[in-house]
Parts: structure tokens; sequence; C-alpha cells
């Protein structure tokens, strides 16, 4: 794949109110992810959303599977107005999603945009019944869709039949590259019957998800050359803690420094009672690591050594970590441009001063046998120096006078997505 890959694609845009989130069209790439709560409660999924979205989710998907959930809904969307949420929702519809768009209109006039699996919406003459009912009323509610395929739902009548035309070959593929062939078809395939329905190519996005990174490599490659649909980007199943967020930056990063991909979402497994957002913040450090976007200043800290004493700097690092995204709710209103700044916690006197004075403000602490005071660094000039039991605090409120001082006069913005 080639990294001058252009990423602009054709338009979509999803709406919710007077919140516009645009995908493809040479848009910012947008973060979006996913409840695990039982949507027929309302409560719990409202809040949950809540949360997502305050870490940062710019679209947030919820599962509609039964006749409670999609009865929840509107409810859930009221809550989250009464909350002053107004991230766009997505429907992920499987199996019985005609029924119940059909069933329940008040829940497909909540959400912001419908999910569809091409692999299970029927089989036979129902799989374009079904399929053609969920697309009319998309269009009659003018709702954006993503064809979603996953190579654990695909299409198992095309795929039966991709293979037994491949067997009959002198020469035939691997079953693994008739599978990626099938989910690129399955994908493709059901876009453009979407479109030969009437729905415009401006209401359409397209992923096709599997849980191997070569896998999902090769599948986005050929998505990308064969049409110019704005793209959703993830590895799915991608697993627990560190497998799967090495797994899914791996995976996505490769892409997005190719030109691929206008959303993604990074799919976790996450620990039992852990944070879901976690999955919104790895998702926003892949893009911000790769300069693609800045959602939050960085916080550099050295990883420790013989040198360091004791945990200090590891915890001030991550206190400081901590202390800026929770000041970016606010703080990318009142002061647009922050989230550009360096901040640098370093924990002994041998790369201490070079790295604070590289970063817009950094702080070098005592290492073993140093003298126990803390040398600050603003613009790489020396600045004050701390010391005692407040450098936590003052430390803090160095940075929130330099973030006021430096981006004050800038006018505020509001992001697009």
């Amino acid at each position: 794949m080639n990294s001058s890959i252009n990423r602009k694609r054709s338009e979509v845009q999803v709406l919710w109110r007077d919140n516009k989130v645009s995908l493809g069209g040479g848009s910012p790439v947008v973060v979006q992810s996913m409840t695990n709560t039982d949507t027929a409660d309302v409560i719990k999924t409202s809040v949950q959303i809540k949360d997502l979205s305050d870490a940062g989710s710019e679209l947030v998907r919820i599962t509609v599977n039964s006749k409670e959930a999609a009865r929840a809904v509107p409810d859930i969307r009221n809550q989250l107005d009464k909350m002053n949420c107004k991230t766009p929702l997505i429907g992920d519809f499987h199996f019985n999603g005609h029924k119940l768009l059909r069933d329940f209109p008040a829940c497909a006039e909540s959400l912001s945009k419908f999910r569809i699996n091409p692999g299970n919406v029927g089989r036979g003459e129902k799989k374009d019944t079904h399929f053609a009912e969920m697309i009319e009323i998309a269009m009659r509610l003018g709702k954006p869709i993503r064809i979603g395929v996953n190579w654990g739902s695909l299409d198992q009548e095309l795929l039966a039949k991709r293979m037994d035309e491949n067997a009959s070959l002198h020469n035939p593929k691997t079953s693994d590259a008739v599978m990626k062939d099938t989910l690129v078809e399955s994908a493709l395939g059901s876009a453009k019957r979407a479109l030969e329905l009437g729905m415009g190519k401006d209401k359409i996005v397209v992923s096709a998800k599997v849980s191997k990174l070569p896998d999902l490599l090769a599948v986005y490659k050929d998505l990308y050359v064969m049409s110019d649909f704005p793209l959703h980007v993830g590895l799915t199943e991608a697993g627990l803690g560190i497998k799967g967020i090495v797994s899914s930056a791996s995976a996505i990063s490769i892409l997005l420094n190719s030109g691929i991909g206008d959303t993604i979402r990074v799919s976790l497994t996450p620990q039992p009672g852990g944070d879901r957002r976690e999955e919104v913040y790895v998702a926003q450090q892949i893009l911000q690591s790769l300069g693609v976007r800045a959602f939050s200043p960085e916080v550099i800290a050295c990883p420790g050594c013989g040198r360091t004493t004791s945990t200090f700097f590891q915890e001030l690092a991550q206190n400081i970590q901590s202390h800026v995204r929770d000041c970016m709710k606010e703080w990318s209103v009142k002061y647009p441009g922050c989230e550009n700044l360096n901040i640098a916690v370093m924990g002994c006197v041998v790369n201490g001063p070079g790295e604070s004075e590289q970063a817009d403000i950094g702080i070098s602490l005592p290492g073993n046998g140093e003298q126990p005071v803390a040398p600050v660094f603003i613009d790489g000039k020396r600045g004050p120096t701390l010391k005692g039991e407040n450098i936590v605090s003052d430390f803090k409120d160095i940075i929130s006078q330099y973030v006021k001082q430096r981006y004050g006069n800038a006018s505020p913005t509001v992001r697009k997505g």
C-alpha cells in the first residue's frame, strides 16, 4: 500500500438536530464506539452513551435486537437530550432489523444511522425483501446506513457458491483468499443494491471486518480501490488488554497511514467491570500518534530506570494526563488549539532537562542522588523550581495558566467531527 493514497472519499453526514458529523469527503477521521449495556435499560444505556461521548466518541452505536430495545431507543434519545448530549446514535441491526424498524417507527426516527449486516438479513428471496425494506425506511427518513460485513457472519449462501466455483478451477485459490474476496463482494454488492433501490451515494458507509491483521489490510485495500464509499475501519474481536490494543493499533495505523479509513472503532474486550471508555482513548491516541488528529495535550514521560527514585514521577505523569483530559471538555471550547500542547514529566537529570526544554512545558524531577528540587521549563526556558509537598498542584496551576495565556486569545470553535 502507498502512503500517498488520497484519503478523500464521498461524504456522508450523520445528523442529530444541530450536530453534524461528516464521514469522508476529506473530513477528519471520526472516532466511534459501541455500548455494551442492555439497550432496554434506558438509564444504564444513556449513562454509558454520555460517558463515551464525554470521552470523545463522536458517534455511538447501540444494539437494537428486540422489541424491548427498539421501544427504549426514543426514551434513550430523550434522556440524552436532557443531559445535553447531542451525539448521534447508530442502531445495530441483525436478523430482525426490518421488523423492528417497521414496527417501531419512533425508534427509526430517533436513530441517526442504521448499521445493516447483509450476512444475516435473511436467506433466499427473503434476504432481498428484508434488505430492501430497511433501505426504504432509511431513505424515507433521510438516514444514512453502514453496510457492515463481518467475517463471522458472512453470507453463507454467497460464500458456499464462491467456494464451489473456486473448487472447479484449474488453479483454485486458498479458502482464506476466497473468504476475503467474498467479504468485499458482499459489502460492495449490497452497497450497489442500495443504490439501485434509490439510496444516494452520500448516505452509504461500508465496512468489512475480520480479526486477523493481514486479512484486514488485504480486504480494505480492495475496498478502497474498488469504491469511493467512506470506510469504517476496525479489527473485530481484537481481544483483551494489551493484545487487543496492540492488534487494533497496528491494523488501524497501517491503514490510516496509507490514507485508508474515514471513521474508526477500537473493539476491545473490557475486563469485568472495566471502563468502556478505554476503546475511545485508544482510538484517539492512534490518531494523535499518527498526527492525523489531536484531541488532548500529549504527556511525555520517561520509562524509569535505576537512576529514578520511587514511583513519584510515574504517578505525576498519570495524574497530569488525567488532569488535562478532564479539563479538555472546557478547554476545547475556551482555548482552541490547546490539544496540540506538549507536556514532559521526566524522572532524572539525564534526559529530564533536555526533554523538558523541547516540550511546551516540562518538569524534571529529581532522580537517585539528586537534590530534591524539580525545575520547570516553559517554552524552552527554565522557569520556576518546585519542591515540597505541593509539586503536583503547583505544576497543574502552571499548566492551566500557560493554557489560558497561550490559547486564551483564540476564537472558540465548534468541532465538526
